[in-house]
């Protein structure tokens, strides 16, 4: 199929028979009886996706839109609440964001999301891409819309060789340039579901593309090499202590993190400064305290970080210098953060 003439229109008749079925999202049959797309969902959605898969956010999505199946019902959440049911998502300051937006939109907007790219962009955790994200697709706005899978299926389509970030703004160019006026809602969707399914990061199956013709990093061999992208620094490794102290009674010792920072308003283990060097002991209570002789190993985005882990029971009588006893029946190390409840688990077999 050549796309010469009409790459948009080759694309989205792709699209109308092969598009993915992912519960944020209004298909092309439904779509084109009169079915719109709830922006509450659309931003969720994309929230939630920004640097994870869609496998990884099925279970979260559906717990979020059954528990707050409105932003008025998100707005109104604890935020402790919240921030349990996202543990496990990663990227932490997205929950605090997801809060904070929902109330603007509750409070400020009646409840209604803006419908233009400019307006979205002042919400709170909203960036240039998930602007553009839920104004096609919630509000069928011609907006350019540029993930990881757009700007490895337009790299490819005009074989861009140079590396990323640097191609970033050629790469929106050209995307913008393919946008077009007409069902630009399906249509952002639909070269994300080909970056997903065809023109995937390895092996691409450039024989069923329906842009096969045109590609001309598959007619110049270049396909399955890009995008390009500058070589990454070497993370640097820090080191920390956790400690898990848990009282006679079976309640366990654990502390908010500040709002802001790594793990901002999360609840975790109280433990020491995370430094490259050796880290300075900073038990949070007067105890016992025996080494797991384990660690819990974790990455973030900018560094790998390794917890050596202690453990300690304690009197009922005991006071803690930092943090507060949750009672038993109250815990969940599901409402941890990753890091915090591998360590739980290593302590547990330790």
């Amino acid at each position: 199929m050549s796309t010469l003439r009409d790459p948009a229109a080759a694309l989205l008749e792709w699209y109308d028979r092969h598009a993915r079925d992912l519960p944020w999202r209004i298909g092309p049959e439904p779509r084109a009886r009169g079915a719109r797309p709830d922006p509450y969902r659309v931003w969720l959605s994309e929230v939630m996706l920004q640097q994870t898969t869609v496998a990884a956010v099925r279970d979260y999505f559906h717990r979020f839109t059954t528990l707050w199946p409105t932003v008025e019902a998100l707005a109104a959440a604890e935020d402790g609440r919240v921030m349990g049911e996202w543990a496990g998502l990663g990227y932490y300051a997205r929950a605090r964001n997801l809060l904070k937006c929902a109330r603007v939109v509750a409070h400020e907007h009646a409840g209604h999301f803006p419908e233009t790219a400019e307006a979205l962009r002042k919400l709170p955790g909203v960036g240039p891409y998930t602007a553009a994200a839920i104004a096609a697709i919630a509000f069928d706005r011609p907006e350019t819309v540029v993930d990881g899978n757009v700007e490895r299926v337009i790299a490819r389509r005009f074989d861009i060789r140079t590396p990323l970030p640097a191609a970033k703004p050629e790469i929106t160019a050209r995307a913008g340039a393919l946008t077009p006026e007409a069902r630009p809602g399906c249509y952002a969707q639909a070269v994300m579901d080909l970056g997903a399914t065809i023109c995937t990061p390895k092996n691409p199956a450039c024989g069923i593309c329906p842009w096969r013709d045109d590609c001309a990093g598959r007619l110049a061999g270049t396909a399955a090499d890009l995008p390009a992208k500058t070589p990454k620094k070497p993370k640097p490794v820090r080191h920390g202590i956790a400690y898990l102290a848990r009282r006679v009674d079976g309640a366990w010792l654990l502390e908010r993190r500040p709002d802001s920072g790594l793990l901002g308003g999360m609840l975790g283990w109280p433990g020491s400064e995370w430094t490259e060097g050796d880290p300075a002991p900073a038990p949070p209570i007067r105890a016992e305290w025996r080494d797991v002789g384990a660690e819990a190993r974790h990455t973030f985005t900018h560094f790998h970080l390794r917890l050596a882990l202690r453990t300690a029971l304690v009197p009922m009588e005991r006071t803690p210098e930092r943090g507060a006893f949750l009672p038993l029946e109250e815990f969940r190390p599901s409402d941890l953060p990753t890091v915090m409840r591998k360590a739980f688990d290593l302590a547990a077999k330790g």
